[in-house]
């Protein structure tokens, strides 16, 4: 073993290898767990630190890779943070943002104070909890294709309320952090009055120039791929070193750098393009983290570390929950948009990490902030993989957090008056259910289609057909449905590209009909031919495969086509 480990230490490279190495052994295990990479990369920095495998001794290389990656972690942030977008933040989003970070914060301090950490340590910890990671939630819902459901659209709402609490956070840092460099002697209003000035200068110069250079410049770039990808990490990376200079520190340059090229037509290309750099460069900020972690001491931080994991994994969805109940939303509504708080995120590990380095806190409270992201982001990916089954199961415990009138929903819903005598109920309005409701209205039946989508329902609606807001998992809504001489229920839904799962929007909706005692017939699209078999065991009456219909019209058309030229 100490022959491996000299011959690893004898060059940088070789170390390097040994970390790419050992991230793809633990990726790989983490994937079998269904576990976000950030998880597995922060096990990979406490298995390469020095209090277990001791890999990593080139701290500058790894410290400089790890400046980079969050350079480039918050210029996509920042891309995602369209001027425009900000502007029309709703007050639902910004009501539960701002009201999750105060109340968290106030009870997070609370709680560090109790566990015995001291005033500065407990303020430090207690915002650090407040932070959500944006990049895991927003996968979590693409993947179960809840992006644009109601709850999905406030969860992202409020998350860039947190994005942004995150950057005043760390300009309140910096400012500090200034003044520890030249030793305290300037009065901390100086150094915030500084900070602000610069902060406003380099504002201005993004503001400038986003209205005049960033369209014709990036246009002018994007003529080669290669070239638009180096302009984006050099502009990154430049902006960020700018930011470092004038002591708002590179993560705030960074997310500028990003502010300015997000209203060009390019952002979602370089989005792309840069994720997976931006995850390979994560990958040395968390060795970097790991190896400032003595295992020995982490063991005196389990208790409360597994108590602050409880508060975030129960307590937040519950703030949130509190807030969008009196904000007039049913408790399913909140149940489902406050999952998405219950994990802290990359920005709480980059935030404890700054008062690190500028002296406020010490590694032993890194250590039990890092603790707590392994527990709450772990379990929370599973609380909202299966969110709907959890709601099911607790559902009559939440009473408390719905008012009598859910007034925000039920405005949704106040158009969806129906007629009833419908001839088919169709479930979704994408590509393929929207197809299939032009067909048939174009034939006669008299169609019902249900969206959780609030601007394809507006859409539809507005087009003079008829339509409701409604999610087909929720039973009491199925429930709800003028399924009386219904001869068809049709889902179109998306679906998960790996097949069935336990929350299967499908499943729910047959499971649902047969409460209801439903007579008539169930269609269901699928894109997995082998899930057939499963969905008419469930009770699907017909299994609607939409490239191989497709495909197999196609052929008919092209054979009859062959036979007509032929005659």
């Amino acid at each position: 073993m100490h022959v491996l480990e000299d011959w690893i230490h004898t060059s940088p490279f070789y170390e390097l290898t040994a970390l790419l190495a050992l991230a793809a052994v633990v990726g790989f295990l983490g994937l079998q767990l269904r576990q976000p990479m950030i998880v597995s990369f922060i096990a990979v920095g406490v298995l390469a630190g020095p209090s277990a495998l001791g890999i990593v001794q080139s701290h500058e290389h790894i410290q400089l890779l790890a400046e980079l990656g969050i350079a480039v972690l918050l210029f996509l942030v920042g891309l995602k943070l369209d001027l425009k977008l900000i502007k029309t933040l709703g007050p639902v989003a910004l009501a539960t943002g701002l009201g999750q970070v105060t109340f968290t914060s106030l009870i997070g301090f609370l709680l560090g104070l109790a566990l015995g950490l001291d005033t500065i340590t407990a303020l430090y910890v207690a915002v650090a909890l407040t932070f959500s990671s944006t990049i895991i939630i927003v996968k979590l819902l693409s993947d179960k294709r809840e992006v644009d459901s109601l709850h999905g659209r406030i969860a992202i709402g409020f998350l860039i309320v947190q994005d942004l609490v995150v950057v005043l956070a760390m300009m309140v840092l910096s400012a500090f952090g200034l003044g520890a460099q030249d030793g305290g002697e300037t009065a901390p209003i100086t150094r915030i009055a500084s900070i602000v000035f610069y902060g406003l200068l380099m504002l201005g110069f993004v503001l400038l120039f986003i209205r005049y250079l960033a369209t014709p410049l990036v246009s002018r770039i994007a003529h080669s791929q290669e070239l638009l990808i180096t302009f984006a990490i050099a502009w990154a990376a430049l902006l960020a070193a700018i930011g470092s200079h004038l002591g708002f520190s590179k993560e705030l340059g960074g997310l500028l750098a990003g502010i300015s090229l997000a209203s060009t037509q390019f952002r979602e290309a370089i989005v792309a393009r840069l994720s997976s750099l931006r995850d390979f460069l994560l990958l040395f900020f968390f060795i970097a983290l790991g190896s400032q972690l003595d295992l020995s001491l982490l063991g005196t931080q389990i208790v409360p570390a597994i108590v602050l994991s409880l508060f975030v994994l129960i307590g937040n969805p519950l703030i949130v929950m509190a807030i969008m109940g009196w904000m007039g939303y049913r408790k399913r509504t909140g149940f489902l948009a406050g999952l998405t708080v219950a994990q802290i995120s990359e920005f709480s590990l980059i935030f404890m990490a700054m008062g690190l380095t500028i002296g406020h806190v010490t590694a032993d409270s890194l250590g039990l902030v890092t603790l707590v992201g392994l527990i709450s982001i772990s379990l929370s990916v599973y609380m909202i993989t299966y969110s709907h089954s959890l709601y099911a199961i607790l559902e009559s415990w939440f009473d408390i957090f719905e008012r009598k009138t859910a007034f925000r929903e039920e405005k949704l819903e106040q158009q969806q008056s129906v007629t009833g005598g419908y001839d088919v109920v169709l479930f979704g309005l994408g590509r393929y259910g929207k197809a299939i409701a032009h067909y048939l209205l174009r034939a006669g039946f008299k169609l019902l289609a249900v969206d959780f989508n609030p601007d394809e329902v507006k859409h539809w609606r507005q087009q003079g057909n008829d339509v409701i807001y409604g999610d087909a998992t929720d039973a009491a809504f199925v429930s709800s449905l003028p399924l009386t001489g219904v001869k068809w229920v049709v889902s179109a839904m998306p679906q998960h590209d790996v097949g069935i799962t336990h929350e299967d929007p499908r499943l729910a909706l047959i499971e649902g009909l047969k409460g209801q005692h439903y007579k008539g017939r169930i269609a269901v699209s699928t894109q997995q031919p082998h899930d057939q078999d499963l969905l008419k065991e469930k009770g699907a009456s017909l299994i609607l495969l939409p490239f191989y219909d497709a495909a197999e019209q196609a052929v008919a058309r092209l054979k009859a086509q062959s036979e007509d030229n032929n005659a």
